[in-house]
């Protein structure tokens, strides 16, 4: 009697150990996929970000080439504005250029931009820079 007592035991426990070990499993394979998740967004986040750092220093290319005129030489105040102007269409660039980087497997459920949209956005945004240095320049 006391054999089969230990055995039923020793087979609840081994199931026990079983179900824990395929929890475990299934809960891994959920962190990677939210890890997935997280690193899209994060390159979502960055795209912003030179975006955002691109239309300022648009911005401040435009600014400095009319707030400096009349204060600094004219070439001061035309290679200001071209130098931020110029790296504003490098910021567009780039925004591009990382975001169509791919994540590597596991593949994450958030889905990503689509690079059609993202190459007519920025590439809108480097002719707005074109057309902004081409004004400086012909003021």
């Amino acid at each position: 009697m006391r054999p089969a007592s230990g055995q039923g035991k020793l087979e609840k426990s081994a199931a026990k150990l079983e179900e824990s070990a395929d929890q475990q499993v299934d809960s891994a394979d959920r962190r990677t996929e939210l890890a997935a998740d997280r690193t899209v967004l994060a390159a979502e986040r960055t795209y912003a970000a030179w975006v955002r750092t691109g239309v300022a220093a648009l911005a401040s290319g435009v600014g400095a080439g009319a707030l400096l005129e009349g204060v600094v030489p004219q070439g001061l105040a035309l290679a200001t504005g071209s130098l931020l102007i110029l790296f504003s269409g490098f910021c567009f660039f780039v925004a591009v250029r990382r975001e169509m980087i791919r994540v590597a497997p596991p593949t994450p459920d958030t889905p990503r931009l689509p690079p059609a949209i993202l190459i007519a956005v920025n590439g809108f945004l480097m002719l707005v820079s074109l057309a902004a240095l081409v004004g400086v320049w012909l003021r």
